[in-house]
């Protein structure tokens, strides 16, 4: 099948959920403006909160925007499945044939947009092609900075063909229904295109009320929160250029590259990962957690 000469009127939906996004400190304006140019509509959850983000996400100029309003399960405290509800009632009012998953923290890059768009319509008729992964920057401490660790995940699928049963169990990743009890991960492209994600830049002041709103919906207590309880080994430079819609957030990207100083020494659990990235350079693979199955592009 020529899936070049397939003419088709394509549809690109994206989709979030956010709650308290003001008061904890997500670049959720920043998130959302990012793939406004790339998508027909973007349905967005806003839980009811303390703070103004309803308002504020009112008051961005586009007709692209469908606003969902929805009351959490407080008493939903299992493993973050809240979040797994969250992100489906904003998935579930998709209407386009690609469903564009975004975090409040992730940012596309308008450089990638066109790019975006022509692998979405070149496999839009070709059902092989479930999900396509992002390659992801995790910022971490400054915007200079950036992690390479086998602990963290690389790569990670953020847009999903919607006609396919698909469901979150904790919001993070998808899992596919193939028939009545198949459970598996979408089959996935890889095509090289970066997800920016800024989670982990915000101050610690934002960061450990964060921890205290969303620690009930894990069913554990809220903890102080460090950026310097990392292993410094795995922080790297960050020469690129951030998206133009993060930039203005920034003080002239002069930040130094962060490092960490470990108050005890570096935490057990990355004691035991240096081995795996040790593992990793002298295999020349990649060993961080994939929720997909990789597919070769056609």
């Amino acid at each position: 099948m020529n899936l070049k000469n397939v003419s088709s009127q394509m549809k690109i939906s994206a989709f979030t959920f956010v709650k308290n996004g003001q008061l904890l400190g997500y670049p959720f304006v920043q998130s959302i403006q990012s793939v406004l140019p790339l998508v027909d509509e973007f349905v967005i959850n806003v839980g009811e909160g303390e703070d103004d983000t309803l308002a504020i996400i009112q008051a961005i100029k586009s007709d692209k925007i469908r606003i969902i309003e929805s009351k959490w399960n407080d008493k939903m405290r299992a493993r973050g499945y809240v979040y797994g509800q969250q992100k489906m009632i904003a998935q579930f009012n998709c209407t386009g044939d690609w469903a564009f998953y975004l975090e409040a923290d992730e940012v596309v890059h308008e450089n990638d947009i066109e790019k975006i768009r022509a692998i979405c319509e070149k496999h839009l008729h070709n059902p092989e092609v479930e999900a396509i992964a992002f390659d992801y920057i995790h910022f971490w401490g400054n915007e200079s900075t950036y992690i390479d660790s086998s602990h963290w995940y690389r790569s990670e699928a953020r847009i999903i063909r919607n006609s396919i049963r698909s469901y979150a169990p904790d919001g993070l990743y998808w899992i596919v229904l193939d028939g009545r009890k198949g459970r598996r991960y979408p089959r996935a492209l890889r095509p090289g295109i970066n997800m920016y994600h800024y989670g982990w830049t915000r101050t610690i002041d934002q960061l450990e009320k964060k921890d205290e709103k969303v620690s009930q919906y894990w069913n554990r207590k809220a903890e102080k929160v460090s950026y310097d309880e990392i292993d410094p080994l795995i922080m790297r430079s960050f020469t690129g250029e951030h998206p133009k819609v993060m930039q203005s957030m920034f003080n002239n990207n002069a930040n130094d590259i962060f490092i960490p100083n470990p108050k005890n020494g570096i935490p057990k659990s990355y004691k035991r990962y240096r081995w795996k990235d040790r593992l990793e350079k002298i295999l020349k693979i990649d060993l961080s957690k994939k929720h997909y199955q990789l597919i070769k592009e056609t």
